[in-house]
């Protein structure tokens, strides 16, 4: 979710700062919630600032560049692995243990897809409904 504009910042504090309308009624006016309000308050109150904080980070990644070279090296050699086993393969070769989730996420910032082989044979399901599975009995 990305910030409310530095424009909408200021609406609201000019129309809390006028004193008509209450916290609550600001906020169904602007569609903030009044707790953003009251921190908006505070902070303008402790810093002076009213502006969105940075982009703080998140989470580190659990692989490091050798291990992720090392999962784009198993995609190359084994491209139908699936995302278990490229996990497992990780944890015998490089002693790391990912989820599953994890792997997905390198892969992706690799831009390495997650696709089925196109040789790979359909799955052999039966029919799901009773007008096709009526059709499909031998004569």
């Amino acid at each position: 979710m990305s910030p409310y504009s530095l424009d909408l910042r200021e609406r609201v504090l000019a129309a809390v700062d006028e004193g008509k309308m209450t916290h609550w009624e600001v906020s169904l006016l602007f569609k903030v919630c009044p707790s953003w309000i009251r921190r908006l308050l505070q902070r303008r109150r402790e810093t002076g600032e009213i502006a969105a904080k940075p982009h703080s980070g998140g989470r580190p990644c659990k692989l490091n560049d050798e291990q992720r070279q090392h999962l784009a090296l198993l995609v190359s050699q084994q491209p139908d692995a699936t995302v278990t086993e490229l996990a497992e393969f990780l944890q015998r070769d490089r002693g790391v243990q990912v989820s599953r989730a994890t792997i997905c996420r390198e892969l992706q910032a690799l831009n390495l897809p997650l696709k089925k082989s196109r040789f790979t044979p359909a799955s052999r399901r039966g029919p799901t409904c009773k007008s096709n599975a009526a059709s499909m009995l031998p004569p």
